[in-house]
């Protein structure tokens, strides 16, 4: 009796190497899970959001203003092992100017202030600050600038802190959706 159940099991033996085969390098190469703790990210994510992070992109392109990312926050004392996730503000070779409750972004000379369409309009950023971004260096805010630990506090990100940009929101189900980048 045994030996009819041999050819199941190898198959099912079989069936689950051919998925970690598959699965592993899709997990540990191109895309990761993350969920959101903290409501640093409102009203656009909120704590317990399931995300799906794109690790490969930034491998041939940096992130680009308005990129949700996920980066090690193990540059930040206290934070060894923490992952934060924050929206890009700046990017290199710009100077960003946060004062008088406004986000400026100084290049060239020229001088822009962020108009964030995807937060509430009467929002202010306090904490004053004024930083320039040299290579590979950025600026990240938190969407909830009242309650959020950014760059504000702690400076700039580098690249090779950031693990990758958060493109597919997954649960809630109800909040099914891509994330896209805003334009400016």
């Amino acid at each position: 009796m045994t030996q009819k159940y041999i050819p199941f099991v190898w198959e099912l033996i079989k069936i689950a190497l051919i998925a970690l085969v598959i699965v592993l390098p899709i997990r540990y190469f191109l895309f990761q899970p993350f969920i959101v703790s903290g409501d640093s990210m409102a009203p656009n994510f909120h704590s317990g959001d399931y995300l799906i992070i794109d690790e490969i992109s930034y491998r041939f392109n940096g992130p680009e203003r308005g990129d949700v990312v996920v980066f090690s926050a193990s540059f930040i004392p206290g934070y060894s092992g923490q992952r934060f996730i924050k929206r890009v503000i700046g990017i290199p070779g710009e100077t960003i100017d946060v004062t008088n409750g406004k986000v400026e972004i100084i290049k060239n000379g020229k001088t822009t202030i962020l108009d964030e369409k995807y937060l509430p309009a009467d929002l202010k950023t306090y904490g004053d600050k004024n930083i320039t971004l040299k290579t590979g260096e950025y600026f990240v805010l938190g969407d909830n600038r009242l309650y959020s630990y950014d760059s504000r506090f702690w400076g700039v990100v580098s690249q090779k802190y950031i693990i990758g940009k958060a493109f597919l929101r997954i649960f809630p189900a109800s909040a099914l959706s891509g994330i896209s980048r805003p334009s400016y």
